[in-house]
């Protein structure tokens, strides 16, 4: 429950009758999620009774009022009653009169949901809840059984082209794929000169052996050859990858046709209109809901999705997805896109097999034989894949605009993004860890799997409103999304309910309008803090040079090995880093005391909030199932995530030395984690703490680390200006 419920509560009802009800959802719901009667909290549920029924959430509404009938007030047990009546008239009137429309009547679940799970609701008009359009059931073709309802919004029947792109994003989305490739060439020009250099180097301290000239010549021109006949050759390569280690198969129309008669139909109007021949169309036997595209021209692109996207999206929501990758195939970045995945996934392949052949080895020299060369193999894709991510940011954003244009459907669009977070997720919990295929084609995925962990989780929570304030409304939210290989799917949705709003159409998800969100601009200044030291370092540097330069003219130090080396600046950039990362370390890791620890119970509503950063972070002792890889392909701890009541949440450890138990060992056991949940463009927990229910524990001394870092760049930096002069000298 917050701190201040009052405040809440006040701010909840000024937002419900000012008709911003998904703005009192927000502030309402943590208030009346506690379980005491006081007067906050009965107001608090009241409030959100009127906000669910308004935002036609009618289950949530009746939920929360049988709940407020069994309340020791009896004006409130009163008002629920006739509150109730109202609501099941309404929703009578609703099932009727879409079965009538499309002869389905959707059944409500909600009797079987306790109200902790869906936050019940009300209303104090006799409102026609039919009208809002508020049907659909999300389960006829899925994996789940606990049913999501959707607005359904409409699509356009008809509507204008939107406004071409401005002309300098296209400059900049050029420049994007000319640096992407640039960026890939360079990383494995280094991954290849680091072992020819090494070799030779073992070879020249080995007696009777002599280096070989081959590898002191330069392999530049050797990798850009290989790169472009990989261009050239990719379709036909990926097609070999992806059958050899995937699975996948060619998909006919006919198929296709079975499960979304309106793809079909966009394939071939828009091939028809540019006079090329009909797309590939593939498929992969996978659970999880996902599509790829890959080739290097249009004319030898493929499309592919998974068995699990024709299985949990509709119709016109299929359309959208194929939509999309109609869309990369037709941008300039498409065959670069295609060549980072055709680099990366032998690696990964090879740190697939290596895990695999640590975990199935008897003697502990081949295990740590194998657990290096995992390690070495997942970093190496990392290197690659992370080449591609402001690409991959760049060209989704395009493709969103380029899929509600061809089909006039931005709201089946945002319904396949959600219904897709919601479908990863799930396979997620099934599998109990992160499936290879999701994390090595997720580059080209249109959703990635860790912005699925806890939206697609949390849905039967928290409203998809609540939880994407932050990524909508934080105003440094794009900074966190540097290291993201997509960008935040609240501003994905948000663009395309303003394309909604554009042809009059009603939005599938009603994003509030905010114009101020109060972040403390010191707040972000102190999260980015070690990476301001650097530009600091950098004009320390600049001033102790003039100082000193200045000195050695007027004879009064000799300090003439400044001005004659310039590698002292580097030491001054790691130095402004330590600081940075000094400044920031109480911050970052707060002491972790027991009266301030939340419970799972409050995990949803801990992450709608819309101001907060990564460094304002909340002390928690969470108690659910550990899922993750086992064994030797989790070696960097790399697919750590906790399964609690209320939703999926990636957790951050970072190990002990001497440590005797690794946290992949716990897969699949109860454990209770402690530490600090951070709200950034992937929620996670810092862990403090690892416990089993039987009292073993594993500790992840994150500050000590970042501690360890700082002093070890501080000496390194210090290292480097006291030997520059005697270098010089």
């Amino acid at each position: 429950m917050p701190s201040h419920p009052e405040s809440s509560l006040e701010a909840g009802l000024v937002a419900l009758k000012e008709g911003n009800y998904y703005a009192a959802i927000t502030q309402l719901e943590p208030i009346a999620s506690s379980q005491n009667q006081s007067n906050t909290c009965l107001q608090a549920k009241v409030g959100l009774v009127m906000a669910y029924a308004r935002t036609g959430e009618t289950s949530r509404a009746i939920a929360l009022c049988e709940n407020l009938i069994s309340s020791n007030n009896s004006q409130v047990q009163e008002w629920a009653k006739r509150a109730l009546e109202h609501l099941n008239k309404s929703q009578k009137r609703q099932r009727k009169a879409k079965s009538t429309e499309t002869g389905f009547v959707a059944f409500d679940n909600s009797s079987q949901k306790k109200p902790q799970e869906a936050i019940p609701e009300k209303n104090t008009h006799n409102r026609d809840i039919a009208n809002t359009g508020f049907i659909g059931l999300r389960g006829s073709k899925k994996t789940e059984t606990s049913s999501i309802y959707w607005r359904q919004a409409r699509r356009a029947k008809v509507w204008q082209p939107l406004r071409k792109p401005n002309f300098m994003l296209t400059i900049l989305s050029l420049l994007v794929t000319a640096g992407t490739f640039m960026s890939l060439f360079w990383v494995l020009q280094a991954i290849l000169k680091l072992p020819m250099g090494l070799i030779n180097l073992i070879l020249d301290k080995l007696p009777y052996l002599t280096p070989l000239p081959l590898l002191y010549s330069d392999p530049s021109s050797l990798i850009l050859v290989f790169l472009l006949v990989f261009i050239g050759l990719s379709p036909w390569l990926l097609d070999w990858l992806l059958a050899a280690f995937y699975g996948q198969q060619q998909l006919s129309k006919e198929v296709l046709n079975t499960h979304s008669r309106e793809a079909v139909r966009v394939i071939q109007r828009t091939y028809q209109q540019r006079h090329l021949p009909l797309v590939k169309l593939r498929i992969l036997p996978i659970a999880a809901p996902m599509m790829l595209t890959y080739g290097n021209l249009p004319r030898t692109a493929r499309i592919v999705v998974s068995q699990g996207l024709l299985d949990q999206l509709g119709d016109d929501e299929i359309a959208t997805i194929y939509a999309l990758g109609l869309g990369q195939i037709h941008r300039w970045d498409f065959f670069v896109m295609s060549l980072v995945l055709l680099v990366t996934l032998p690696f990964y392949e090879l740190y697939q097999r290596a895990s695999a052949w640590g975990n199935n080895g008897q003697q502990p020299i081949w295990r740590w034989t194998a657990t290096g060369l995992t390690c070495l193999c997942y970093g190496i894709w990392c290197l690659l894949t992370g080449t591609a991510l402001l690409n991959s940011r760049f060209r989704l954003d395009y493709s969103d605009r380029h899929a509600a244009e061809i089909t006039g459907n931005p709201n089946g669009l945002i319904r396949a993004l959600l219904k897709i977070a919601i479908g990863v997720a799930d396979d997620i919990k099934k599998q109990q860890h992160t499936s290879w295929e999701l994390e090595s084609l997720n580059i080209l995925a249109p959703v990635s799997y860790q912005q699925s962990l806890s939206l697609g989780s949390m849905a039967t929570h928290l409203p998809f409103e609540s939880f994407l304030m932050w990524e909508n409304f934080n105003p440094y939210r794009r900074w966190f999304t540097i290291n993201n290989s997509h960008p935040l799917i609240g501003d994905r949705i948000q663009r395309l309910c303003q394309i909604a709003s554009h042809w009059h159409l009603e939005t599938e998800v009603h994003l509030t309008s905010q114009e101020f969100c109060p972040v403390k601009p010191q707040s972000f200044l102190l999260q980015i803090s070690p990476w301001l030291g650097i530009p600091l370092g950098f004009v320390l540097a600049g001033l102790f040079w003039i100082i000193w330069q200045t000195a050695f003219a007027i004879h009064l130090l000799n300090l003439k090995w400044i001005y004659d080396d310039w590698s002292f600046v580097t030491g001054f950039l790691l130095i402004g880093f330590s600081i940075g990362t000094v400044m920031r370390i109480n911050t970052f890791f707060p002491d972790i005391r027991p009266l301030t620890l939340q419970t799972d119970y409050y995990l949803p509503n801990l992450l709608t909030d819309p101001t907060v950063l990564p460094i304002d972070s909340v002390s928690v002792r969470l108690v659910g199932k550990l899922l993750g890889r086992r064994g030797t392909s989790n070696s960097l701890a790399q697919d750590l995530i906790l399964e609690s009541n209320t939703g999926l949440v990636k957790l951050n450890h970072i190990p002990w030395l001497g440590q005797s138990i690794n946290p992949q060992e716990w897969i699949g056991r109860q454990i209770i984690v402690t530490g600090w949940l951070r709200r950034g463009a992937t929620p996670w927990i810092d862990i403090q703490t690892l416990e089993t229910q039987s009292g073993k524990t594993i500790n992840s001394p994150h500050p000590i680390w970042s501690t360890v870092l700082a002093v070890a760049a501080q000496a390194w930096g210090a290292y480097i200006v006291l030997t520059a002069q005697s270098v010089t000298g």
